[in-house]
């Protein structure tokens, strides 16, 4: 049974009370880190103004980077069925060598 504690963060320099199971605490509280550094480094730039845009560029930042990930694990997907496709081919050929 998980107990759903509150955990206190910081974002942006506001703090927040969320909901969540006690066993997920430090996984949120990295998480809302993260959050909080991606959002710093975008303030600090200093070319964008407004919380709400800043949230929005670090949004958008965010997402273009998941998907690209998961393009990329899509490819290793890819390369995995291709190295299984290339091993039944040296498997047949050895097998063709062995018997000839």
């Amino acid at each position: 049974m998980s107990d759903n504690s509150g955990l206190n963060i910081r974002i942006m320099d506001k703090e927040y009370r969320i909901a969540c199971p006690q066993e997920q605490h430090s996984s949120l509280k990295n998480s809302a880190d993260f959050l909080n550094d991606r959002l710093n480094d975008i303030k600090n730039k200093g070319s964008i103004i407004g919380t709400e845009r800043i949230a929005v560029m670090a949004a958008l930042n965010l997402a273009h980077e998941l998907l690209n990930s998961q393009d990329s694990v899509d490819n290793f997907s890819d390369i995995d069925g291709r190295m299984l496709n290339l091993q039944k081919k040296i498997d047949i050929a050895l097998h063709d060598i062995e018997v000839a």
